[in-house]
């Protein structure tokens, strides 16, 4: 009987199977708004790049960073129901 309780308490994780899909999907977003953000560089150093300043890396990438973050503290914080 104190077999079952010990595997019990062993195989207890702090969170459940939803939270964890939760807080990969938030990293994944978190991924696809940082690779968003990247480049827009010029080859030439004395050149501007007036591509730094798109919609998608001042708007779009941003809002998806911060989704993803957001994302990851709602399934760090949803109560478990597993």
């Amino acid at each position: 009987m104190s077999e079952d309780k010990n595997n019990k308490l062993n195989n207890d994780f702090a969170f459940g199977k939803k939270n964890y899909i939760l807080v990969g999907a938030g990293l994944a977003i978190t991924i696809i708004g940082y690779i968003l953000v990247s480049g827009g560089g010029s080859d030439d150093p004395t050149v501007f790049s007036e591509e730094l300043f798109s919609a998608r890396r001042m708007y779009i990438a941003p809002i998806m960073i911060l989704l993803g973050l957001g994302v990851v503290g709602w399934g760090i914080l949803k109560k478990s129901e597993d």
